[in-house]
């Protein structure tokens, strides 16, 4: 067992008693008549037992200790062993736990005492100062070593916290900059880029001749296109700022008829079928779904036939499902495919979600599987 591990006041006691079986073993040792056995041994028992106290009392827990050998060696006359042990835990704790005058008193209690015994016993000042330094200066000035080295072993602790978290901050800054500089280069190069298609299109719409509308709703689709590309891209620039205001809301399930009307747009018919009774979703969980619908879109788009694609949302008290099928067109690439199913699985896995995909027994038909649990309604 791990004596460091026990409580303060379990170590307490554990010292208490020690001392007491140490000097009450001394008293027990030395033979004396019984009376006086008896009264050496209840008094230096009871003082050992003070041992066990609450810090605060250790100026008379020291006062008491100082007290016995000069009781036993004035009222008995002789030099009964009696709480040597007593006296050096008494001049540990004072050193330890005392400050100003009532460490000091204590101190001083204890080494009068020592020396006082000395006197009486006939011994000369030399020896009583050696006995003094010995049995109650050491004690305390190991007692105040241990109490300082502990407040430094603290200090360091709270210097090493404090330059970790410190050093956290330096890298959360220096993320933050960094997302911010990423930000400012998007702005200035992609905005710049998507905001020339968006006005190149607009251009040769209005320069086209009369008479050829399928050019001219491709041509309005592309500036449709681009526009919310670029409403998308800002949310995702304040996002990546750290602007979480209302104007940097992402779109969701509610904004899948513009989805639709841009697949449309390219000529590909586009169908949304709902199922169960229709309830609401955590703001982040909609923002996802509706990325994975556009991805399933984008797929459909690029390696589906001219059948289109029909998405269906299914409600379910305990699940949302969301569905796509499309016809596959002759020249798919399957590696691209794959591609677009990845993004699709690593983000329904953030909600737990889980993917299924693949060609129907037709061995034509695309379907694209994605469900995420919900709380029961």
């Amino acid at each position: 067992m791990d004596l460091i591990k026990l409580p303060l006041k379990h170590q307490s006691w554990l010292v208490a008693t020690v001392c007491m079986v140490v000097d009450g073993g001394f008293v027990l040792l030395d033979r004396e008549p019984l009376p006086q056995t008896v009264i050496v041994l209840a008094l230096t028992l009871a003082v050992n037992a003070m041992l066990a106290g609450p810090a605060r009392l250790s100026l008379w827990v020291a006062a008491a200790q100082a007290a016995v050998p000069v009781i036993i060696l004035v009222s008995m006359s002789n030099g009964i062993d009696a709480n040597d042990a007593g006296l050096l835990i008494a001049g540990y704790r004072a050193g330890a736990w005392l400050r100003g005058a009532p460490a000091y008193a204590s101190l001083g209690l204890l080494s009068a005492s020592l020396m006082a015994c000395m006197f009486l016993n006939g011994y000369g000042l030399l020896y009583a100062v050696l006995v003094a330094c010995k049995g109650a200066l050491l004690p305390w000035l190991v007692g105040r070593y241990t109490t300082a080295r502990r407040a430094y072993l603290a200090e360091l602790e709270k210097q090493s916290a404090m330059a970790e978290k410190d050093a956290k901050a330096a890298v959360t800054k220096a993320v933050t900059e960094e997302r911010g500089a990423i930000a400012r280069d998007l702005h200035d190069v992609i905005i710049h880029h998507v905001s020339a298609i968006n006005l190149h299109a607009g251009a040769a719409r209005l320069g086209l001749p009369d008479g050829n509308p399928r050019l001219t709703s491709s041509l309005r689709a592309v500036e449709t296109s681009s526009r919310a590309a670029m409403v998308d891209l800002r949310h995702l620039l304040d996002l990546l700022h750290g602007d979480k205001s209302e104007g940097a809301r992402q779109p969701g399930l509610d904004n899948l008829d513009e989805l639709l009307d841009g697949v449309r747009a390219a000529g590909r018919p586009a169908r949304l079928e709902m199922c169960g009774p229709q309830r609401d979703v955590p703001e982040s969980l909609d923002i996802t779904v509706y990325r994975i619908i556009q991805e399933m879109l984008t797929n459909a788009l690029r390696h589906g036939d001219a059948s289109g694609v029909t998405v269906t949302l299914e409600y379910a008290p305990d699940s949302l499902t969301v569905a796509a099928r499309n016809v596959m067109g002759t020249g798919d690439d399957s590696g691209s495919v794959r591609r677009g199913l990845v993004g699709i699985r690593n983000r329904a896995g953030m909600f737990a979600g889980t993917t299924r995909s693949g060609l129907e027994p037709d061995g034509r038909t695309w379907r694209t599987v994605v469900t995420f649990p919900l709380e029961a309604s």
